[in-house]
């Protein structure tokens, strides 16, 4: 029974120590409320809108078909020059595939003329000189025992058919 007492006496203790420190603890979040103070930024005042006139109404629209017809026969004289003949021509079984599916897996000398493999999709081709590569109009001009060059028709930047240099290099560990 006195053990029940004393148990008693000292939880009524620790109650009694817990009560007064919540109180300094609601004290202390009074006070920094009080002392702290919100830094709101005002809002800039929105800058007046000064609308720019249109001067070039009196010349010819970009979107007219006037214009438009203008700029697709420049486009024809353009392409004419350079894919003419590619156009014209029948299209080879691997320039329905882009440059970079392919590999060179390989080499050989046929008849007395250097002939390449190139594996695509599983599949291996002889390639010779003349031959046409990729979606780029690529025309073989040249196979080494390591590598195949070949002439592509691109357009640059500034849209404009140019030529460019193309190389597919042979891949020893292709499967």
């Amino acid at each position: 029974m006195r053990a029940l007492k004393i148990s008693l006496i000292s939880l009524a203790a620790v109650l009694a120590a817990c009560s007064g420190e919540q109180q300094e603890l609601q004290q202390w979040l009074d006070q920094e409320k009080a002392s702290s103070k919100p830094s709101v930024q005002p809002i800039a005042a929105p800058k007046k809108f000064v609308p720019e006139p249109y001067l070039v109404a009196g010349e010819i629209d970009p979107f007219s078909n006037q214009k438009l017809s203008a700029g697709a026969k420049l486009d024809q004289r353009q392409s004419s020059s350079l894919l003419e003949s590619e156009m014209r021509r029948r299209k080879d079984p691997l320039e329905a595939y882009p440059l970079d599916s392919m590999t060179m897996v390989g080499s050989v000398v046929k008849q007395g003329r250097p002939h390449a493999l190139v594996k695509v999709e599983n599949l291996l081709y002889y390639v010779k000189q003349g031959e046409y590569l990729g979606q780029n109009y690529g025309r073989v001009t040249k196979i080494g025992e390591t590598d195949l060059t070949l002439r592509e028709i691109v357009q640059d930047s500034a849209g404009e058919w140019i030529e460019r240099t193309s190389t597919l290099q042979l891949q020893e560990n292709a499967r």
